[in-house]
């Protein structure tokens, strides 16, 4: 008989109110008499209770035991050798205790069956041991049910059964199958050290109460499967030696599966948890499925060990994902995922070739170490690599269109709808072997590179972005201050900032942030043109070359005429880079020239050649010598446009080396001699660095 059916035994006739049942007492008859044991006369019930030995089975269905009543049946089946109490096949389906049923230490040699019975005081089953099955289902735990290291030898089956109270079963050993599926626990449940050797089912439970499974023993599968956890579910240090199945479950508070180790595959797909799951120091040997899990609290991982596939598609953590110290054994594919928050991988180990995929607002991986080659492809995200290590080839690419699902479905990114935008930022590489990195699309603008090595060996693809020096002209006391645009370190915006008296438009440190001077970014910058150099992108190379030079100029270690000469470089040319200014120079220098020939260089007037000679007496050969008078200065009108035509033709035959072959005043001749030294470097240092930046 189904022990969700209604009783269709003889009912006992006795003990009813007709106004509230309109069949009376539901108790099964005793052999042999008209009534249940509830309402048997006393001597027709000491007589049954007499007939009674240890071991015998007993059928009590539908009867209502008063405490002494049942303090009475289990007297009577007591081994006197042993003090326990011992039962063949108890029936008490649909039985009611009305006060507390005090079973400790029972052994039931037969089925024991209590299906849709309801226990108002206290059920003490501790230490009990069920040899055969035992059935709980639909049963109804007004108070507290104890069975504290009872021992089930076949199914337990507690199905659907509700407990009002709080259910102990720490320390129960389940030999067989456990079946708790629909069970609701409204109370505390404790299975704390409890040993489940066969299949646990606790598939559609509610627990309402905290739900106790720490060092748990589940050699068996273990069946979670959409139960709901209103309180805390803890799992620490609980072991799963078979396949363990949350999918669909729901946690709305706190999760723990701390220090848990799940030797099978543990299935958590499409389960949800609302407050906080901590899997810190798990370990997961077989395949951990998280394929369309939801965090909405912070998802905690850390020290936890991946030794199999780290099955994440699809999954959303609403908050942080913290997955720092994890150990990542052979997981070959991490994502795609979505995160709110940040995800955390610092310090963590990745021992295969893996691929991260990561739509989030922060990835950490400070330390963290790749022993074999990776890609990280990122949406949204700021990413910190600081001293974190790889001996191969590591890919840090911006994914410019959705993460793409194994079932060719785009990932949905609706919890990063209010994000400024899907660019990928780099935070820092400092501390990194940049030897195997290859950077490809991502923003540089604010990441940290100083002590990176090998930074001349990274390679950057695609638009790899940086910031750019303050545009316009700033104002900072006199002279006035233009800074041309130019790629820069953020280290450098730092540095400027600090300095006093710092123009406008540089970006201040965050806070916390090491702070590096000239002394420190002039190699940055020169093994990153080194860098563009080796990538054929010479225009690219030139502003780091111009940033190298500027941290040298401002360094405090070199001598005083070398910063000299290094600021009188980059006033006339900036370093070779600045074709606009060595041409304004170039343009200055030769009005200053045509004005210093017009006032004090060309001669009053052109001096008229002269012949002079001897005639010797009486014939002969006769010589001339043929010479003109020195160039006069000029006193008269020095500014007229044949003056200003004259200073322009020697002045531009100056500037391509050339004598003009003009009448030049002594003024004049040493006017010319500078400008013909000066002007063609000023023009040099223009095609120099009209070169720069065209050539490729």
């Amino acid at each position: 008989m189904s022990t969700s059916e209604p009783p269709r035994w003889p009912h006992c006739a006795h003990g009813a109110d007709p106004a509230a049942d309109s069949v009376g007492c539901r108790g099964i008859h005793v052999p042999g008499h008209t009534a249940c044991l509830a309402h048997l006369t006393s001597t027709d019930r000491d007589a049954y209770l007499t007939s009674l030995t240890p071991g015998d089975s007993i059928d009590h269905r539908g009867t209502t035991f008063t405490e002494p009543l049942l303090l009475a049946l289990l007297n009577a089946l007591r081994d006197p050798a042993t003090g326990i109490v011992r039962l063949g096949n108890a029936v008490c389906n649909w039985a009611t205790f009305e006060g507390d049923a005090r079973f400790g230490s029972a052994t039931f040699e037969g089925d024991a069956r209590f299906g849709s019975a309801t226990f108002e005081g206290d059920a003490w089953f501790g230490s009990a041991t069920f040899e055969s099955a035992a059935w709980f289902g639909s049963a109804i735990f007004k108070s507290d049910a104890r069975f504290e290291s009872a021992t089930f030898e076949g199914a337990a089956r507690f199905a659907a059964a509700t407990f009002e109270g709080g259910a102990r079963f720490g320390s129960a050993t389940f030999k067989s199958r456990a079946q708790f599926g629909s069970a609701t626990f409204e109370s505390g449940s404790w299975f704390g050290s409890a040993i489940f050797k066969s299949e646990a089912r606790f598939g559609a439970a509610t627990f309402e109460g905290d739900a106790g499974f720490r060092s748990a023993s589940f050699k068996g599968a273990a069946w979670f499967g959409s139960a709901t956890f209103k309180s805390r579910a803890e799992f620490g240090s609980a072991t799963f030696e078979s396949i363990a199945r949350f999918g669909s479950a729901t946690f709305k508070s706190s999760a723990w599966f701390g220090s848990a180790t799940f030797k099978k595959s543990a299935g958590f797909q499409e389960a949800t948890f609302e407050g906080r799951a901590q899997f810190g120091s798990a370990t997961f040997e077989g395949t951990a499925g998280f394929v369309s899990a939801t965090f909405k609290g912070r998802a905690m991982f850390g020290g936890a060990t991946f030794e199999g596939r780290a099955a994440f598609e699809s999954a959303t953590f609403e908050e942080d994902a913290w997955f720092k110290s994890t150990t990542f054994a052979t997981a070959d594919r991490f994502g795609p995922l979505v995160c709110a928050g940040r995800i955390m991988l610092s310090g963590s180990a990745f021992g295969g070739p893996v691929t991260l995929l990561f739509a989030a607002r922060r990835l950490e991986c400070r330390r963290t170490r790749w022993s074999a080659t990776a890609e990280v492809r990122l949406r949204y995200a700021t990413v910190d690599f600081a001293h974190a290590v790889f001996e191969y080839p590591l890919t840090i690419a911006s994914a410019l269109d959705p993460l793409v699902l194994t079932d060719g479905s785009e990932l949905a990114e609706t919890t990063l709808a209010d994000a400024p935008g899907p660019d990928v930022r780099v935070a820092s590489l400092r501390g990194v072997d940049a030897a195997h990195l290859v950077l490809a699309d991502v923003d540089l603008s604010g990441c940290l590179f100083t002590g990176t090595v090998h930074l001349d060996q990274l390679r950057l693809e695609g638009a790899c972005t940086f910031d750019t020096a303050p545009a316009s002209v700033r104002w900072r006391r006199w002279p006035p201050v233009r800074f041309t645009e130019r790629r820069v370190l953020a280290e450098e915006h730092h540095w400027r900032a600090s300095q006093p008296g710092a123009a406008q438009g540089w970006n201040v440190a965050v806070l916390g942030a090491e702070r590096a001077g000239p002394l420190q970014l002039a190699p940055v910058y020169r093994a990153l043109r080194k860098a563009f150099e080796d990538g054929k992108h010479e225009p690219g190379a030139a502003d780091f070359y111009y940033g190298e030079m500027e941290m040298r100029r401002h360094a405090g270690d070199i001598p005083r005429g070398e910063r000299g000469l290094l600021t009188a470089y980059w006033a006339l040319s900036g370093y070779g880079l600045r074709a606009s200014r060595a041409l304004a120079w170039l343009g200055a220098a030769m009005l200053v020239t045509v004005v210093l020939l017009m006032a004090f260089g060309l001669a009053q007037e052109t001096p008229n050649q002269t012949a002079t000679g001897t005639v010797p007496a009486g014939g002969g050969k006769v010589t001339f010598e043929i010479d003109k008078d020195d160039p006069q200065n000029p006193t008269g009108d020095r500014l007229t446009g044949e003056r200003f035509e004259k200073a322009l033709n020697v002045t531009l035959n100056s500037v391509v080396f050339r004598s003009s072959g003009q009448d030049l005043t002594t003024a004049g001749t040493y006017i010319e001699m500078t400008s013909r030294l000066t002007e063609p470097v000023l023009l040099g240092l223009a095609v120099l660095a009209v070169r720069n930046r065209v050539k490729r």
